[in-house]
């Protein structure tokens, strides 16, 4: 846990030393989110930002946005071989053609689950609420829904969504609630009505 910041508020430990994680963690991470098209852009952050530093992620997020028709899936799966080379030549983005290609596999997969929604079969994996962990080594890297989620996805045509991937997405989004108990972030009902 981190000590007081300078306005004051404690924040999750892993929010410190960045003005773009500090933001994040205060605006974004962990507050539900059921869009279809803001959890699509999560899905694909997630899995560009396996292996590397979120912050490389959120410095190049605006240039993902731009890159990927902001993330929506019908114009990201009528993508060419020819919108891969584009993608794959600009310096904005995290270039990985496998985490390219899977990001329109992906759109493509979203299109294919027809009469369910994406935020209806994704939050159909959140846990129930528990208590906030005390510190960050009491959060796990994976659960059992979490893996139970990526087996889904992968049933379902999706890529690079393991189940570390999908912790980071519930997280991201709000299925479960990680910031710490004494995190000044007031706690956000997750659940679905």
């Amino acid at each position: 846990m981190s000590t007081p910041a300078e306005d004051g508020l404690v924040r999750c430990g892993w929010s410190d030393g960045s003005a773009l994680y500090r933001d994040y963690h205060d605006q974004e991470w962990g507050r539900p989110v059921r869009d279809a098209t803001a959890l699509f852009e999560r899905i694909s952050l997630e899995a560009f930002q396996s292996g590397l530093s979120w912050l490389v992620i959120l410095r190049k997020r605006e240039n993902f946005r731009r890159a990927f028709a902001d993330f929506d899936v019908e114009t990201v799966a009528r993508f060419t071989d020819a919108d891969v080379a584009r993608l794959m030549d600009d310096a904005g983005i995290v270039r990985n053609r496998a985490k390219i290609e899977a990001t329109i596999a992906n759109a493509r997969a979203t299109i294919a689950l027809g009469a369910t929604d994406l935020a209806e079969l994704l939050w159909s994996f959140a846990p129930p609420p528990r208590p906030r962990p005390v510190n960050l080594s009491a959060i796990p890297a994976v659960t059992p829904e979490s893996t139970a989620m990526a087996r889904e996805l992968k049933r379902r045509g999706f890529r690079f969504v393991g189940p570390t991937t999908a912790y980071a997405l519930m997280q991201a989004t709000g299925m479960v609630d990680d910031h710490l108990q004494a995190c000044w972030v007031p706690p956000v009902s997750a659940k679905i009505h």
